[in-house]
């Protein structure tokens, strides 16, 4: 049988059904159009937690007070938690490839200043924040280095602080209110914009020992280190438990370097985007249930024509191909509409829905198309099969 008396029988064979074709090809369509849309907004939601957690870099470490558990026994049943101070963070200072060590402490405050108030974050933190966040001044300077434990009273301004309190004017040299505390901006972030929903540009920036005042703390919420490049982070982690233990008595304390962070978003937010694919994937199966069921009626009405084939001559190998490419063929072609009803779906959320992360992964789109191609094959297999253990003198007896 030539490669055109192929084609002629399978065209035949898919319009002589048009309807259960179409609802066959349909089937996968969807499918196919659901695990590329689902992964796409998997895989962008993904990136976009990575991209908000690496436009800091990745050589820092966060050390936060407390240790969850010790021995499966809460920490404070066996032994009393000192808080992470300022003295601490300066000790730290003395580990090899430390390039920055940034006290920090966060709370909401009231601030007065050219006769507005506005309630918004401050961040109390160390005069080595901007290098060790990759954070930038555009106007004036961030906050010297001063004594950590007496810094003087400055503050530096979020941009959008800034545009909000100070319009139609140069803030830099004015005073202004925050909380209990009065200090003289010195400074102007660039725009940061949000990051994992706090809002970078909407806060101040206090030196940390001014906002344990401001707050009424003891203790810091967190200490933040910069290693430089080419250090061993497992050298410098042990360096800070050492320390750490040495001052406190014990470890009382967690160390999180940012490639942990960034290792277990990893894999939550892959396991995710493999979730949401599996999902699609379950109208995949309805797909092929629809192919094996299009197959198999398209054997049990043509029985005569498969007859008429076997006595003309055709093999049972060639009867098994010529099904086999009718199912892969109505597959590949749900699969190519789905496909490109899922690029259009993409496309118009990135139009529409600009704020809502959405990015196609190709390994998964060819992954889909194979497993399109692979339903078609394992869906027309039985049939195909059946049609090519047909007798030829009992096929034709059926007409």
């Amino acid at each position: 049988m030539e490669f055109v008396e192929y084609l002629r029988f399978i065209t035949g064979s898919l319009g002589h059904k048009k309807l259960h074709s179409f609802l066959t090809g349909l089937g996968i369509a969807i499918g196919i159009s659901v695990v590329i849309l689902l992964t796409s907004l998997g895989e962008g939601l993904h990136r976009f937690v990575l991209s908000e957690f690496t436009q800091f870099g990745t050589n820092l470490i966060a050390i936060n007070p407390g240790k969850v558990m010790t021995m499966g026994t809460p920490l404070g049943v066996l032994g009393s938690e000192r808080l992470l101070t300022i003295e601490d963070g300066e000790a730290l200072r003395s580990i090899p490839g430390i390039r920055a060590v940034v006290p920090m402490l966060q709370g909401n405050a009231e601030l007065k200043a050219n006769g507005r108030t506005r309630r918004l974050t401050v961040y109390g933190v160390g005069s080595e924040m901007d290098t060790a966040f990759q954070m930038h001044v555009r106007s004036g300077r961030f906050l010297p280095d001063d004594d950590p434990r007496a810094a003087r009273p400055y503050v530096v301004l979020g941009h959008k602080t800034r545009q909000e309190l100070f319009p139609h004017r140069n803030p830099l040299g004015e005073r202004i209110q925050v909380g209990d505390f009065s200090g003289r901006v010195i400074g102007i972030m660039e725009p940061k914009g949000q990051i994992l929903g706090y809002d970078m540009d909407d806060t101040v920036y206090i030196p940390a020992s001014r906002g344990l005042d401001l707050f009424n703390n003891d203790g810091l919420m967190e200490i933040d280190i910069l290693y430089r490049e080419g250090a061993r982070v497992e050298e410098i982690v042990a360096a800070v438990k050492r320390i750490l233990v040495n001052r406190h008595g014990q470890e009382d304390f967690t160390i999180t370097t940012q490639q942990q962070m960034l290792d277990v978003l990893g894999s939550v937010l892959g396991m995710l985007t493999v979730a949401v694919g599996a999902l699609g994937g379950i109208s995949l199966l309805v797909g092929s249930v629809g192919i094996f069921t299009v197959m198999t009626i398209a054997v049990r009405e043509r029985v005569a024509e498969i007859g008429l084939l076997r006595a003309l001559g055709a093999g049972r190998r060639q009867i098994l191909l010529l099904f086999l490419t009718e199912g892969v063929l109505l597959a590949v072609i749900g699969g190519g509409a789905g496909l490109l009803v899922a690029l259009v779906l993409v496309l118009l959320i990135k139009i529409y829905v600009p704020l809502m992360p959405v990015h196609t992964p190709w390994n998964f789109v060819v992954l889909a198309e194979l497993l399109s191609m692979g339903i078609g094959i394992l869906s027309g297999l039985f049939p195909a099969m059946q049609a090519a253990r047909f007798d030829p003198v009992q096929a034709l007896r059926s007409e």
